[in-house]
């Protein structure tokens, strides 16, 4: 996952997405833009990626209800080969759903420039919650925003650690005649 400095215009964005009414704006609304932008990259872009320089993921999880695969477009903080995402809903009182599946199945699938992988998640707590907030915010500023907002709901941090796609079944062994 590459990252690069930001650009005026992209820090710009971040500050007014980081902000109350940016929230209100853009949480009922940048998802729809994302999916589009992602739909019409391949994959390899969303909105928020292009307009704000952040990395973006998106994280395909399993329903904790429906058991149906739900995917969604979330800020990533690369931390190694492993990922943090914050279940910080822009600040909002309740959790994301994502939340809610990640804590009842907590395999998932994460797709980068393109390119699906299948991720184990894990949500951390004390020193390594802490360490990887700290990242988390140093990356996206936003975040120590919205935990202002949350009305006491505390913020969840999950670490996604990449793991061994599936192998195929082997295929059977051709016959010879005979």
């Amino acid at each position: 996952m590459a990252t690069h400095k930001r650009n005026w215009a992209q820090s710009a964005t971040i500050s007014f997405a980081s902000s109350a009414f940016g929230a209100k704006l853009f949480a009922p609304t940048m998802h729809h833009l994302d999916r589009m932008t992602l739909r019409l990259t391949g994959g390899r872009h969303t909105m928020v990626s292009l307009v704000s320089g952040l990395p973006i993921i998106t994280l395909t999880t399993t329903g904790a209800k429906s058991g149906q695969p739900r995917a969604v477009p979330l800020v990533a903080t690369p931390d190694g080969a492993n990922l943090i995402v914050i279940a910080s809903n822009w600040g909002q009182a309740h959790y994301p759903a994502w939340y809610h599946n990640l804590r009842a199945h907590p395999e998932a699938q994460v797709t980068q420039d393109g390119q699906t992988r299948p991720y184990r998640a894990r949500e951390l707590d004390g020193k390594d919650r802490a360490r990887a907030w700290d990242r988390a915010v140093r990356l996206y500023p936003g975040y120590a925003a919205y935990a202002t907002r949350t009305k006491g709901r505390p913020i969840p941090v999950f670490r996604l650690s990449p793991q061994a796609a599936p192998k195929p079944a082997p295929k059977p062994a051709a016959r010879t005649p005979g």
